[in-house]
């Protein structure tokens, strides 16, 4: 039966997934001759796929890397051979872009094919000038990239990184995935780049287990498909949650669910819910059933992984042929829009109404990767209180109402009002900013996380590494001692103002969708760790005492009131071509808002760093208060012995002097 498997469950992904492929081609249109500049029936029908190889190559390679990091051991044969497979799907991987990359230019240019050297100049011409070829060639080289790694690294901390890059080969297909410029497009972004990282790790897993199944003995097999259900349960959420969305912005309304978009649409949401069904199965009752009874529901639970197979290849091969079929939403990029406006050429969206207070609470763009951070940050958090709970363990109450609080606040930020208004108006992206470098930390800091992780989640007996492996291991790593010393998180903290809005990165966080996650990634971390340094509760290599802290806190306030003054006096306008070219009628001018901003960064900043201030006073209170409870119970346990011997020692210091002639 292990055999079998092996061979039966990807040669039915594989031909299922291309089947499926096929007749959603057809019934759709996607592979339809064009009217002008058609690039014949190999190219129509060969890219769909070449994408299908593609999508499920790196799912292969990066579901294998997700596994060894948190289900696999190094100690056993299985974590090799599951690197090993990494490899090969990663060389796979960067062939399939290449083809895929090579048809992409066909499709696009309409050149014939040839041998000439006019015919190669044009090749390399799309592959290094033309952003489309770039995409592809990026992604191809980071394949190769990967499958070296792979081959070459064999140590769990640096395998972190050749996943991160295995993970990046991702965001160049993601960025493909909607016009640049129309509408939503941040948000077809964000969608895309959740839906193919987490069917990866979802289908790729799946694919290693089958792999490594001769490899692992009874017992050892239960505990890497528990972990992977962990990780596959999940991954269904992000990929139910991406594909409504992205589903919700090329269909638009109930009318066009059953037009030929809608219902390949329809046919992916039914595998999905099977998908769905069969998780249910693993997790509630073969896993629980094989282990009083291998022999006998060892062979369903295998037949039911082939079929499970089976949907994600038709799901795999739907999604490979929607790419190619016309969307009842027209993507149409702002700039083929008659009488556009200037919001709309520089953002893709239309230009919102005049910002009121209401608005803030009114006003709503979510942001789907935040809204799920934010979700699991805070179910997460409440499972492990519930687990110390169950086991008699406390865990004090303002840690959880903080810590909720602090990511329902990181949740409006990014997806509420303030995110609205965010591109259009400057003082809304300095509010933004402080809010999440000062405010969210000061309720996140005190929720203590690392603590509750370390005391909550089980601890591996097997050499493998779970979350709470990894979470220690970055607490107390070389890196995480350097950034979370109190000065350089301060110098991070207060420089990162000026280098960030007195550099071209502005400019990249506020025109670009994913310059502007990496923004709230920054300021949030950054935020975190001077707030850390200062009255936090995880373990740290190093603190200050209470009045250096104070004094740090002071020499930064200032820093930033310095920045804010700047602001408000200054009279050139910072994005001039993004914020001065808005055509916004309706409040203030581009250099008044910006000014204003620099009154929020004076202002509003402050005032919770004068509540940070208030706490690490109240700790340092609350410090002496204890150091003299110590004191005094180590008195009365020695009867003041200590004590009695400073006095003795003075008493003999005296008598000497007395006894010592002038």
């Amino acid at each position: 039966m292990p055999r079998l498997v092996r061979v039966l469950g990807p040669a039915v992904l594989l031909l299922v997934a291309v089947l499926s492929t096929l007749v959603a081609l057809a019934y759709g249109g996607g592979a339809s001759a064009q009217l002008l500049a058609d690039p014949g029936p190999v190219v129509r029908w060969g890219l769909p796929i070449a994408k299908l190889v593609v999508n499920i190559a790196a799912a292969g390679t990066i579901g294998a890397l997700v596994l060894t990091l948190f289900a696999l051991s190094p100690k056993e044969r299985e974590f090799g051979t599951a690197l090993d497979f990494a490899a090969a799907s990663a060389a796979v991987f960067a062939v399939a872009s290449a083809v895929t990359g090579f048809l992409t230019f066909l499709q696009v240019t309409n050149v014939p094919f040839g041998i000439s050297d006019q015919f190669s100049a044009t090749v390399g011409q799309f592959f290094s000038q033309i952003e489309l070829g770039q995409a592809w060639l990026a992604t191809t080289l980071i394949a190769a990239g990967v499958t070296v790694l792979c081959f070459a690294v064999r140590n769990q901390t640096a395998l972190v990184f050749v996943t991160v890059l295995a993970l990046t080969s991702l965001l160049p297909m993601a960025q493909q995935g909607h016009s640049a410029g129309a509408a939503g497009h941040d948000a077809a972004i964000t969608a895309l780049g959740l839906h193919l990282v987490f069917a990866a790790i979802w289908l790729g897993g799946l694919l290693t287990i089958i792999v490594l199944r001769t490899q692992l003995d009874g017992e050892r097999i239960r505990q890497v498909i528990g972990r992977y259900s962990s990780l596959a349960l999940i991954s269904f959420i992000v990929v139910a949650a991406s594909g409504y969305v992205s589903a919700e912005l090329r269909i638009g309304s109930w009318d066009n669910l059953f037009s030929p978009y809608g219902i390949l649409v329809l046919v992916k949401v039914i595998a999905l819910i099977a998908l769905g069904a069969f998780g249910i199965l693993q997790r509630r009752f073969f896993i629980q059933r094989m282990q009083r009874s291998e022999t006998s529901q060892s062979r369903w639970f295998w037949w039911l992984v082939v079929t499970e197979l089976g949907f994600m290849g038709l799901a795999a091969g739907v999604a490979a042929a929607l790419a190619r079929t016309a969307t009842p939403v027209a993507q149409v990029v702002a700039t083929e829009i008659p009488q556009s406006t200037p919001a709309q050429i520089l953002t893709g969206e239309l230009l919102p109404p005049e910002l009121t207070f209401s608005r803030y609470f009114t006003e709503w763009d979510i942001d789907l990767a935040w809204l799920l951070f934010c979700a699991f940050g805070i179910f997460f958090y409440l499972a492990g209180v519930w687990r110390l709970h169950r086991r008699g363990d406390k865990w004090p109450v303002y840690r959880s109402i903080v810590w909720v609080s602090g990511l329902v606040i990181l949740f409006y930020l990014t997806s509420g009002g303030l995110n609205v208004y965010v591109d259009y108006l400057f003082s809304a992206h300095m509010l933004m900013h402080m809010m999440l470098t000062m405010l969210v930390p000061l309720l996140l800091v005190p929720g203590a996380p690392v603590t509750l992780a370390a005391r909550a989640i089980r601890k591996r007996q097997d050499g493998s590494r779970g979350s709470r492996e990894w979470i220690l291991i970055a607490v107390h790593s070389k890196f995480a001692g350097v950034v979370a010393n109190p000065l350089v998180a301060a110098g991070l903290f207060a420089g990162s103002l000026w280098v960030f809005y007195y550099t071209p990165i502005f400019s990249w966080a506020a025109t670009d969708h994913i310059g502007h996650e990496w923004m709230t990634v920054h300021f949030l971390i950054t935020g975190y760790l001077f707030v850390q340094s200062l009255i936090g509760i995880d373990p740290v290599p190093f603190r200050l005492t209470y009045p250096f802290r104070l004094l740090l806190l002071i020499g930064t306030m200032v820093f930033h009131a310095f920045f804010g003054v700047a602001l408000m006096m200054g009279t050139s306008l910072l994005l001039a071509d993004w914020f001065g070219a808005m055509g916004r009628t309706w409040g203030l001018s581009a250099i008044a808002d910006q000014q204003m901003g620099g009154g929020v960064a004076w202002g509003v900043g402050e005032l919770p760093t004068i509540a940070l201030a208030i706490v690490v006073a109240i700790q340092w209170s609350r410090n002496d208060t204890k150091v003299a409870r110590r004191l005094d119970r180590t008195a009365d346990r020695t009867e003041d012995s200590e004590l009695i011997a400073y006095n003795a020692k003075l008493a003999r210091i005296a008598q000497r002097d007395a006894q010592t002639p002038n």
